[in-house]
């Protein structure tokens, strides 16, 4: 409000002492700083929320990317796994269990090349280790081994069988 509108008012003829428009005045500046105040504090307050949602936003991201390496490990870690048992596998590994306890798998996992690593290391351990693998050759076959032997001088193992074997077959 300006004081020249308050002087132009004129109550009946007369118009306002400069005492009333002092005190008008006062009152409006006094209403004018409230607003004032009010409005310094909402922009620091704005202020105060953009950069807690930059904070936030950054831990949400943060977070995010600590999240999405965490799965790519586990991925790579799932990979390699299957990888790795897939190739002991085809070297004819008897436990996959103990060869994988025998191998650097750190090292492997961390090779530029892993499947000829892991290849070349299985064969190592295949040269130092060979029962932990399938042997190429099968064993030789020996005659009266297994579930069918020849019936040949078969005599009976008790005194039971015995005398039923002798009184019986006649």
């Amino acid at each position: 409000m300006k004081r020249e509108f308050l002087q132009g008012l004129k109550v009946g003829e007369t118009p306002l002492s400069k005492e009333v428009i002092d005190a008008i005045m006062a009152e409006n500046g006094r209403d004018i700083e409230g607003v004032k105040a009010r409005y310094a504090d909402y922009e620091e307050l704005k202020q105060q929320l953009a950069q807690a949602e930059t904070v936030a936003a950054k831990t949400w991201e943060e977070r995010l990317h600590q999240q999405v390496d965490t799965h790519r490990r586990e991925m790579s870690d799932l990979i390699f796994s299957h990888n790795l048992e897939k190739a002991i596998l085809s070297a004819k590994g008897r436990n996959a269990k103990a060869i994988t306890a025998l191998l650097d798998v750190e090292t492997l996992k961390t090779s530029e090349n892993q499947t000829a690593d892991l290849e070349e290391a299985l064969q190592q351990l295949k040269q130092d280790c060979g029962y932990l693998f399938q042997s190429e050759t099968p064993p030789p076959y020996a005659r009266g081994t297994g579930a069918n032997q020849p019936d040949v001088n078969r005599s009976p193992a008790t005194l039971a069988g015995a005398l039923l074997e002798k009184f019986e077959r006649k």
